[in-house]
């Protein structure tokens, strides 16, 4: 079985500003200004869940492609919640994650409701994303010298 590796690369740069390059895409992360930050990217987290939506749409594609459906229009909206108190350190008893994840999904294609469904049934099967928010995955800090 073929694997593919991932190594992206972030650099803090200023306040809580961050840098990084993906391929040939320079990305910025950043927090609003009403958590101190210059609101010159989206958040971690808001990443977080718009690489759930676009993985949803992207494996809807694969699938699409696949078995010849036509798909005028995909949109998908995620919805979530955390406790920020925990990431602040103010909470030591909750997670520091998302409570849980809802994708809203909007299909324009010729498939009937129960056809939609089984269709977002294979998406979750296949997408990368939402397997990892819904299992555990191991995460290892390293100091890298």
């Amino acid at each position: 079985m073929a694997t593919k590796q991932f190594k992206i690369s972030a650099k803090l740069v200023d306040n809580f500003k961050i840098e990084g390059q993906i391929r040939d895409h320079h990305l910025i992360v950043d927090q609003p200004k009403l958590a101190g930050g210059n609101n010159e990217g989206p958040s971690p987290l808001e990443y977080n869940c718009f690489s759930l939506a676009a993985c949803v749409l992207s494996i809807g594609q694969i699938i699409a492609k696949q078995k010849r459906i036509t798909l005028r229009n995909f949109e998908a909206t995620v919805i979530s919640e955390l406790d920020p108190d925990v990431y602040m350190g103010k909470n030591k008893e909750l997670r520091s994650g998302f409570a849980g994840f809802k994708v809203l999904t909007k299909i324009d294609a010729d498939m009937s409701i129960e056809e939609k469904k089984a269709f977002l049934e294979e998406i979750d099967l296949r997408c990368p994303v939402s397997e990892n928010l819904q299992h555990s995955t191991s995460v290892t800090l390293e100091l890298d010298q």
